[in-house]
């Protein structure tokens, strides 16, 4: 186990990097072809500085203008001392569920979006694109695009790919691509399993089936053998790699006493050490917890904004949690930076 200082306070630095972070645009384009599907997105009016973001002709989330606002972004990475933002995708906008072709077409206008918010945001903002990984050769293509052309860090990706977890061996050649690309993958849930376990209010997908998905995701990262195809792979995990934590001690005992699994995976502690994981988990003894089980290496700042559900004081949260400054620096921009492939200057 690691030994953690009782944290001290310390002034906040505006040196934090955020890697979760997610965008929707303003407006939603006309789909070009002849009959759009029934899940393109649209916005309709809500309150004073609000859209309702309707899919299949409900309203799925209502969003504030910071979801596009740049200039009211850049104010509030300033009051929580976040100097870098690295901008996604709302997740239920990958689209995986969509045909391939207008998912693409609508993925392409979410990441010319958010090419223009990089761009003029002065150096504050990266981009972790979308792709449709609903079909390989499209989601390779887009992924080009998104490295070469609009220079983003890398791309988020959903838990599962239609129920597919991450690991299923359908999805290397992205892997490969990414790779190769030296592309970040952030890892987002979406479409979780287990909403049927569910009993209340529907903000409970995010609250309770979220972590679940994440954590099964990482997992199948682990027992699939990713890594050792891909060494170097950069995936993160967001809220904390959710269950995993958890996970883990059941997948190292189950290592040693299985031999089917000693001879399928590498030792589970040293495969979840070369992943990373964001800090949104809401609690100082589980950040630690976090630590002990992952090391630090890995932990970067994640906030979830603009939404509700995020942690507003990230900084704070990473100081209230750790007293050595040298971890300090490296979960709140140094392991990020690594991820995000940002040089230091």
């Amino acid at each position: 186990m690691t030994e953690h200082n009782t944290p001290q306070p310390m002034a906040r630095c505006a040196c934090g990097v955020d890697i979760h972070a997610h965008v929707v645009p303003h407006a939603f384009p006309r789909y070009l072809g002849s009959a759009a599907p029934a899940q393109w997105p649209a916005m309709a009016p809500a309150h004073a500085c609000h859209q309702h973001v309707m899919i299949s002709g409900k309203i799925y989330r209502t969003v504030s203008d910071r979801c596009w606002d740049l200039p009211k972004r850049l104010v509030d990475l300033d009051e929580c001392g976040i100097n870098v933002q690295a901008i996604s995708p709302m997740p239920e906008l990958l689209s995986y569920w969509m045909e391939a072709a207008p998912a693409q077409q609508l993925l392409r206008y979410i990441n010319e979006e958010m090419a223009q918010m990089v761009d003029h945001s002065g150096g504050r903002m990266v981009a972790l694109g979308a792709v449709p990984l609903q079909d390989m050769d499209l989601a390779i293509a887009e992924l080009r695009y998104l490295i070469e052309e609009l220079g983003f860090a890398g791309v988020e990706m959903g838990s599962n790919i239609n129920g597919r977890p991450i690991g299923d061996p359908v999805l290397a050649p992205f892997f490969e691509a990414a790779h190769a690309l030296d592309a970040a993958i952030f890892v987002h849930a979406v479409k979780p399993v287990g909403m049927d376990r569910l009993v209340g209010p529907a903000q409970l997908q995010q609250v309770l089936a979220y972590p679940s998905d994440v954590g099964l995701a990482a997992a199948s990262v682990i027992t699939s053998g990713l890594l050792a195809r891909y060494p170097g792979l950069k995936l993160a995990f967001s809220h904390g790699g959710g269950t995993l934590a958890s996970l883990l001690p059941r997948l190292s005992q189950a290592h040693q006493v299985f031999p089917a699994l000693a001879e399928s995976m590498a030792a589970p502690r040293e495969v979840a050490r070369q992943l990373y994981y964001d800090t949104l988990v809401f609690d100082a003894p589980t950040l630690r917890h976090l630590a002990d089980s992952f090391g630090v290496e890995g932990m970067m700042i994640g906030t979830d904004y603009p939404f509700a559900f995020r942690d507003k004081s990230p900084v704070d949260s990473v100081q209230q949690a750790f007293a050595d400054p040298d971890v300090r620096e490296k979960i709140l921009h140094l392991n990020a930076m690594r991820f995000l492939g940002i040089q230091r200057h």
